[in-house]
């Protein structure tokens, strides 16, 4: 809870958290945080092996923490765990036996409330059926589900045998989900036949035969049956999940497997039009995970947890399922919109199951401005304790509606700062050690060595912005890039020799606040979906009527960022109106629909460098403050530029 009495400070309100919410909390006061950080600053090998210790279960414990040669690390060396067992078995002996591990809504309104002990017998049963079609540890799995019970299920099942998963959002287009199949070599895919997104089944079974057919290393399809729409089944591939159910044992003892076992790939955008394989590994993962569940979300026995996040980005599997499960929680899903079939679906879920702790984007929350106070207005939200924020900078002007209006003035906001590839939380308020302050991230969370610098990787002064980078290793950090060590070490690593580096430009106050400001190369942020540039112009020029494209990323009230493309034609081109409808429609099935571009303009040429790169620096000046005043002595032509600026 925070004083509703906001105390101004220059220009700033700094919320204090109120003395209810200080005696429950987890961390109380700023001055228990300082002891954790420096306590993980002065002895990392002693503080991550206490915690790991205390809150997780270990089949073999470690010879030594953790072994550091850059920028490659292994954390607990020679351990052995299992995160499916972490999640499920250890809880079983406990109280958490029979308490609610997965509260489910689906869109047309059906639930499901899965204990604990439930979710452990259809976990083993389903990893009964993967080791009866002959998969193990090592093998590697594609599942492209919707949000329902069974896509934790699946994830849990993997993670039980040791088979590495790649998680593929369900809104990724059929060629989108075959470069992922390929690149993972992935021999098993795990799908439905569909979900429901608006009132209207998603087909996810004809996607998957579509990213197939040049995909002939896939053995094994095992399809759930979520719409009962019809599906086409090739025989002796695809093979129905109750079907395999039928005979299945429920019980399956958890493979012990090494602290740095691949747990998963999580594929992201990058600054090359090819999507990148975040790989993650176990021990050091789950650590962290249930670490922030407890400094972050002061998680306590009887939370109801909502993550409104899709499980097919990061946030959904550390804040989902493998965060909130370890941690012994009550964890929310829900599979459709949050405006369907009402504006106000969000806060009848919050009201129906009691939700005490809300986390969600600023995207969503900017579309509920828009939607107006009525909404959340007509329900009782009043089980809130705790709002959280994730996937962008949040403005202070949403930041306050959301604190006024969702919270009530009660519930603190936690507005975290993190990436795929940290794999949990790196910045963010500890809601009872911290005042809060609208826009800022806060602080560094214990055993997390944040900083703000200049191009030499030097600190920058209070209030300036620079890079935010980490100068030392953390134990849910991305272990490499799948098949691509050198690409790891030069992107993270080789910018500024010896830190990782974000690619985030952020700025840090004279109290040590740190404030995220958005992305410095290549990647664009749209909806809480990081979008490469180079993927969107890669799908632009695949189309016949397209000779180049370069897109950039401007300023958008709703989603943070809109994607808009510069397209020139080739020669005898249809008419640009059509054509621009068409395009946008293309990088839809290319990519998917989050990646459709808001805004397609059409140019007999593009801004170029003397050495013919694309200079993207003056199309995002010109789409954001629709003149162009940076450096331009390396342009070619100054003409392109002018003519672009006097269009806009």
């Amino acid at each position: 809870m925070t004083d509703p009495e906001a105390v101004e400070t220059r220009e700033e309100s700094v919320y204090q958290p109120s003395p209810e919410f200080v005696r429950r909390a987890n961390v109380r006061g700023m001055e228990a945080y300082r002891a954790l950080y420096a306590r993980a600053e002065r002895q990392p090998e002693e503080f991550w092996g206490e915690l790991a210790e205390r809150e997780l279960f270990w089949f073999e414990k470690w010879s030594h923490v953790f072994e550091w040669a850059p920028p490659f690390v292994k954390w607990f060396v020679g351990a052995k765990t299992n995160a499916s067992y972490n999640c499920l078995d250890r809880h079983l002996a406990t109280p958490r036996r029979d308490k609610t591990a997965i509260l489910w809504e689906g869109e047309p309104g059906d639930q499901r409330a899965i204990s604990y002990f439930e979710l452990h017998r259809l976990v083993s049963r389903f990893a009964n059926v993967l080791k009866a079609r002959g998969w193990r540890a090592g093998d590697r799995a594609v599942i492209y589900m919707p949000m329902i019970p069974e896509l934790p299920v699946a994830m849990l099942a993997c993670a039980r045998l040791g088979i590495t998963h790649s998680v593929v959002f369900g809104g990724f287009s059929a060629e989108a989900l075959k470069a992922r199949i390929q690149d993972l070599e992935a021999g098993l895919i795990i799908t439905a036949d569909g979900g429901w997104r608006r009132g209207r089944e998603v087909r996810l079974k004809e996607t998957v035969d579509e990213a197939l057919i040049e995909c002939p290393q896939v053995r094994d399809v095992i399809v759930y049956r979520r719409t009962a729409g019809a599906v086409s089944m090739k025989a002796g591939r695809d093979l129905w999940w109750h079907d395999l159910d039928e005979g299945a044992s429920d019980v399956c003892p958890a493979e012990p497997l090494d602290a740095e076992h691949p747990l998963f790939v999580l594929y992201t955008s990058g600054t090359t039009g090819k999507p990148k394989g975040i790989l993650h590994s176990t021990g050091g993962y789950l650590a962290q995970c249930v670490a922030t569940m407890k400094w972050v979300f002061d998680l306590h026995e009887d939370d109801v947890y909502w993550c409104t996040a899709d499980i097919g980005w990061v946030t959904g599997h550390s804040y989902i399922v493998y965060g909130p499960l370890a941690a012994g929680a009550t964890t929310v899903m829900y599979e459709g919109a949050p405006d369907f079939p009402h504006f106000d679906r969000f806060w009848q879920i919050v009201e129906k199951y009691r939700v005490s702790i809300f986390y969600t984007s600023p995207t969503a929350i900017r579309a509920l401005i828009r939607q107006g106070e009525q909404w959340p207005d007509a329900h009782d939200l009043s089980s809130l304790r705790l709002l959280g924020s994730v996937g962008e900078p949040i403005n202070p002007a949403a930041w306050e509606w959301y604190h006024r209006v969702i919270g009530k003035g009660r519930c603190p906001i936690v507005d975290t700062w993190w990436q795929t590839e940290t794999g949990a939380i790196m910045i963010s308020p500890m809601p009872g050690a911290m005042p809060l302050k609208p826009g800022s991230a806060s602080f560094p969370l214990p055993g997390v060595q944040a900083d703000v610098v200049d191009v030499y990787g030097k600190p920058v002064e209070a209030g300036k912005e620079g890079f935010l980078i980490v100068r030392r290793p953390w134990p849910s950090m991305l272990r490499t890039i799948w098949r691509d060590p050198e690409r790891y070490k030069s992107q993270y690593w080789g910018r500024l020799p010896g830190v990782y580096f974000t690619g985030d430009a952020a700025r840090r106050d004279a109290e040590g606040y740190i404030t995220v400001l958005g992305r410095v190369d290549d990647v664009m942020n749209v909806s809480g979906h990081r979008l490469s540039t180079m993927e969107i112009e890669s799908a632009l020029v695949r189309h016949p009527s397209v000779a180049e494209a370069a897109v950039v990323g401007r300023p958008d009230e709703l989603t943070g960022q809109a994607v808009c493309a510069f397209v020139t034609l080739k020669k005898g081109a249809a008419d640009h109106q059509q054509l621009g409808e068409e395009l946008r429609r293309w990088v839809a099935h290319e990519i998917g629909g989050f990646a459709r571009p808001a805004e397609i303009r059409f140019t007999e040429s593009l801004p170029k460098t003397r050495s013919g790169k694309i200079m993207r620096r003056l199309l995002r000046e010109i789409v954001t403050t629709h003149s162009v005043t940076g450096d331009v002595t390396t342009l070619e032509d100054m003409a392109v530029v002018s003519r672009l600026a006097a269009e806009d």
